[in-house]
């Protein structure tokens, strides 16, 4: 028998949605979470083990260490905000269970392996990108210097074993959707622009795409694109529809859903007979004929990146679009009936007072359905992070969120203050829902969805994080013009 594990995406921030798929670890405007899918991997392989996805759960810290005392084995999904409440936590879990082993896995220690052995004794090993086999091979008995792709001490020293390679075949991996069903309750996941409940899940691992300011290629998927058969997909498809009769939705959260046309429309031959309602990821980049088979075969909505509408902004970041594809892109969808959220970030390389007024302008002209507005985090093992740091453009410490887990802006460009970074997405939000277009639109959608009570909920939590927002940039206005009225102390 493997040693009895319990795969943990940790408890955190409230409403913080941070590990083992959040792209963009935070405590969210309005309630979300993601769905832990790297986690469900190896849970799937290992008999008598157990996912506890706290966050949605709302489990609490005392709860999981209580929890923790009846395994042997401990995996923690760990990210960059969430590390050193990740630390103290695993701390108190290896005082209540003296016997537990402990793993942790995630970007923050793919990046940094030596740190987090060094800052956390409890730690017995760290798993570098993907850890399905790593994590398996030691809960089966395996020693530790012959599991590949992992860090760990030995007499005082760190040893780094041989990368391991990515995982190719995909099909031989267990179902996810098996895993949701026999640990997790599917109507605690909420994604304000999806339907509730939603179900997500990968069909391919990686993304070939260069942009450099991208987590998951960088430290976990990589850029190698793996592809399960269309024919597992949807199998599990099928399966996932038995399994859950009150879900509205599924979401493929992959990197980069429908980047090979041949393969997205095979897959959507396969999944139109299942009259499943489903959305993905997309770039730009996708044709029109791609984007009228995924409609005809379910696809209900896209997130998509567009993150800058100045065309040297995409530049920089190596995004492999342009703002005149962008356009087009937006026009079939919408001629189609796709509903498409949009993600845009500010504070990129190269960001300037006009792109950012080029990138509000951009937003509205496009008018898709809901919208997403980060600043932009320069992630440990991202080329835009060696960019940031080489220049000097890190600042507060590289600290990423305050003490609620809310993103800070933690880059600072010659010429464009923070404060004014965070002013703007206060008012790019601002700009774009108060259009009453833009606010009939998400109304008229939750009545046609019968979804008045959940958009009373999350319309009350985004006005409160609006109004906290907007005080945190008033007070930092304010303390830049006081620093700027004090008199220079003599001989400065």
């Amino acid at each position: 028998m493997p040693l009895k594990t319990l795969f943990l995406n940790p408890p955190s921030f409230e409403n913080f949605d941070g590990g083992a798929s959040s792209r963009w670890p935070a405590t969210r405007e309005i309630e979300s979470y993601w769905y832990p899918v790297w986690l469900a991997y190896p849970a799937g392989m290992l008999e008598g083990s157990k996912l506890l996805d706290a966050p949605p759960h709302h489990v609490s810290a005392e709860e999981t260490i209580e929890m923790a005392k009846s395994f042997e084995f401990l995996v923690l999904f760990t990210s960059t905000p969430g590390w050193t409440g990740d630390q103290k936590l695993a701390e108190a879990i290896k005082r209540a269970n003296p016997t537990i082993r402990i793993a942790f896995v995630g970007p923050p220690v793919t990046t940094s392996p030596d740190r987090a052995l060094n800052e956390c004794s409890v730690i017995d090993f760290v798993c570098r990108r993907e850890f399905d086999f790593s994590t398996v091979e030691f809960a089966n008995g395996k020693p530790l210097d012959e599991i590949l792709g992992i860090s760990y001490r030995k007499d005082g020293q760190i040893v780094h074993n041989p990368d391991r390679p990515q995982v190719e075949d995909l099909d031989a991996m267990p179902w996810v959707t098996d895993i949701y069903n026999r640990d997790m309750d599917v109507t605690k996941y909420n994604v304000p622009f999806l339907l509730h409940p939603y179900v997500s899940l990968y069909s391919t691992r990686g993304c070939p795409a260069q942009c450099t300011f991208c987590l998951w290629p960088q430290t976990l998927s990589g850029h190698a694109w793996r592809k399960r058969s269309t024919d597992d997909v949807a199998a599990e498809m099928a399966h996932a529809k038995k399994l859950f009769p009150h879900v509205k939705e599924y979401f493929f959260d992959d990197d980069t859903f429908n980047i090979q046309k041949a393969r997205t429309i095979e897959l959507c031959a396969k999944l139109k007979p299942l009259g499943l309602t489903w959305s993905c990821t997309s770039r730009v980049t996708t044709d029109r004929d791609t984007l009228k088979a995924m409609r005809e075969a379910g696809c209900r909505l896209l997130i998509v990146g567009y993150e800058s509408g100045d065309p040297q902004i995409l530049k920089n970041i190596k995004k492999g679009a342009t703002v005149e594809r962008a356009r087009e892109f937006t026009k079939d969808c919408h001629d189609l009936g796709l509903t498409i959220h949009g993600d845009f970030i500010l504070g990129l390389p190269g960001e300037t007072k006009e792109s950012i007024r080029n990138t509000i302008n951009f937003a509205k002209s496009l008018d898709v359905e809901t919208i997403q507005v980060s600043i932009a985090h320069a992630y440990p093992g991202t080329e835009f992070h060696d960019f940031a740091k080489e220049n000097g453009f890190i600042i507060n410490d590289g600290k990423m969120v305050d003490e609620e887990g809310h993103q800070l802006a933690h880059i600072e460009y010659p010429g464009l203050p923070k404060e004014y970074v965070l002013e703007m997405v206060h008012r790019f939000y601002d700009e774009y829902y108060f259009r009453p277009k833009a606010a009939w639109r998400v109304v008229s959608k939750a009545i046609i969805n019968r979804d008045l009570k959940r958009l009373y909920a999350e319309s009350k939590s985004f006005l409160k994080l609006r109004a906290q927002r907007n005080r945190v940039v008033k007070a930092a206005k304010a303390n830049q013009g006081s620093e700027s009225t004090t008199p220079a102390k003599a001989g400065a």
